[in-house]
């Protein structure tokens, strides 16, 4: 009930229109990577949101730990609802580190979404992509990597706020991006990045 009222509230309150641009939907017994533009603390749970129940289900958001786990309805959230991987973003160990992270959630089965850039940006460009999605691409070269873009929800939650202002937002799902056998990294993230801005380029 909670889960189904979160999402009912969130998908209010930013008026969320959805567009599949790909010529087929992800694959239910694939693992999936969502990789998107980072402008608002609720772009992670937006996308879980609209996703369709059997993708739904198995797909967690990654979230910063020092702010999901702030409070205590926050906590719940991230924890009961929508089962968010929080990952620090200042104290990384060897045990703690953002890809061995995310690396046990795909080995495990479940899918992600995830924010190439690292921190939030102000929604007007989006920034370089950083090393983590390549890592995950070079573990596991089978999961689809979908790309998206978020439109407006810079507007909804900005950065330093904490009452969001009613909005419409878009959010546009691509292909998931094929991958060259023996592609460097830096040509992989320039291309992965550009499957983003294509995407906001379509709007």
């Amino acid at each position: 009930m909670i889960d189904l009222l979160f999402r009912g509230g969130l998908r209010l309150l930013t008026g969320a229109q959805t567009f599949w641009t790909g010529a087929s939907a992800p694959d239910p017994d694939k693992v999936q990577v969502y990789f998107a533009n980072h402008s608002s603390h609720l772009d992670a749970v937006l996308i879980w949101s609209v996703l369709p129940p059997d993708l739904r289900s198995k797909t967690r958001p990654v979230a910063a730990r020092d702010y999901w786990k702030k409070y205590g309805f926050r906590r719940y959230l991230s924890q009961k609802v929508f089962r968010a991987v929080l990952i620090e973003r200042t104290h990384c160990t060897k045990e703690n580190h953002p890809v061995k992270q995310l690396c046990e959630v795909l080995e495990g089965g479940d899918s992600l979404i995830f924010f190439p850039e690292g921190s939030r940006g102000k929604g007007e460009e989006i920034g370089v992509f950083k090393s983590g999605l390549h890592h995950l691409v070079t573990r596991f070269p089978d999961a689809e990597y979908i790309p998206v873009y978020l439109e407006n929800l810079n507007r909804v939650l900005p950065k330093g706020e904490v009452l969001p202002v009613p909005l419409i937002c878009t959010l546009t799902f691509g292909d998931p991006l094929p991958l060259i056998p023996n592609e460097g990294r830096s040509e992989f993230l320039q291309r992965a990045r550009e499957a983003v801005l294509t995407l906001k380029r379509e709007l």
